[in-house]
């Protein structure tokens, strides 16, 4: 079975997702986008399964402090660049688990797909 949860490691949601994932006995890699980098293509990638809005944390302030101009006239092409220049702004965790993405943590939806 293969896990990878995707944040940075000073999250407190990341801390929940993978203290929970510990404690449930599930082995996961962590990779954090601060540490280990981000790969563009990986993005592409996720962004495919979840959408580029979902992605974007807009409510960080990471977000707040671009400037007008960084955050009018969002799209997608203009959404991922700014992923990748600041990957703190992608929202907390990704999971990939058996090729699936899924974003957030919530205790029961973690329970619901590690029970299989």
């Amino acid at each position: 079975m293969s896990t990878t949860l995707y944040g940075i490691s000073n999250c407190d949601t990341i801390k929940k997702a993978r203290k929970w994932l510990a404690d449930n006995n599930v082995e996961a890699q962590f990779h954090d986008y601060r540490k280990d980098g981000l790969d563009p293509d990986w993005l592409e990638t996720a962004e495919q399964h979840l959408g580029w809005e979902a992605l974007l944390n807009k409510r960080g302030t990471t977000f707040r402090q671009l400037s007008d101009a960084q955050k009018t006239d969002l799209n997608r092409d203009k959404a991922l660049a700014l992923l990748v220049a600041h990957p703190a702004m992608i929202k907390r965790p990704v999971l990939v688990h058996e090729g699936q993405y899924y974003l957030g943590f919530k205790p029961d939806m973690y329970k619901e797909l590690f029970a299989q």
